[in-house]
């Protein structure tokens, strides 16, 4: 696959569509179309707004939302369905590295330099 301009960090699969989405250096979060009879995924779109490496970028199952994080030391909540930042978290002495969502209720954990910290949406 090609379509970053730098090295991929992180990426997932939707839980229930053929989507997969990615974070690289090269500040982009990208979403892929995978198709399972070939194994194969092809770019489908790109989102900007971060201003540094991105760490980690997962879908979120209730808000048909995508949430990444970046060395820019935020956290963007972007809609799946009109592919716009629709929030931002930032905590100015941490660059984030790792998320995960609650599989239930609205709230994300993110790992920094500092150690874990819990947002709602």
């Amino acid at each position: 696959m090609e379509g970053h301009e730098r090295g991929v960090n992180w990426c997932s699969f939707h839980p229930t569509t053929n989507l997969i989405v990615s974070g690289a250096d090269d500040r982009k979060v990208k979403l892929w179309k995978f198709n399972e009879s070939s194994g194969k995924a092809w770019e489908h779109d790109s989102l900007y707004g971060h201003t540094n490496n991105v760490s980690s970028v997962i879908f979120h199952d209730k808000l048909d939302a995508i949430i990444s994080n970046a060395e820019d030391k935020t956290i963007k909540v972007w809609d799946l369905n009109r592919r716009i930042c629709i929030d931002t978290f930032r905590k100015d002495a941490d660059r984030f590295w790792i998320l995960s969502v609650h599989p239930e209720l609205n709230y994300i954990a993110a790992g920094s330099d500092s150690g874990l910290t819990v947002f709602t949406l």
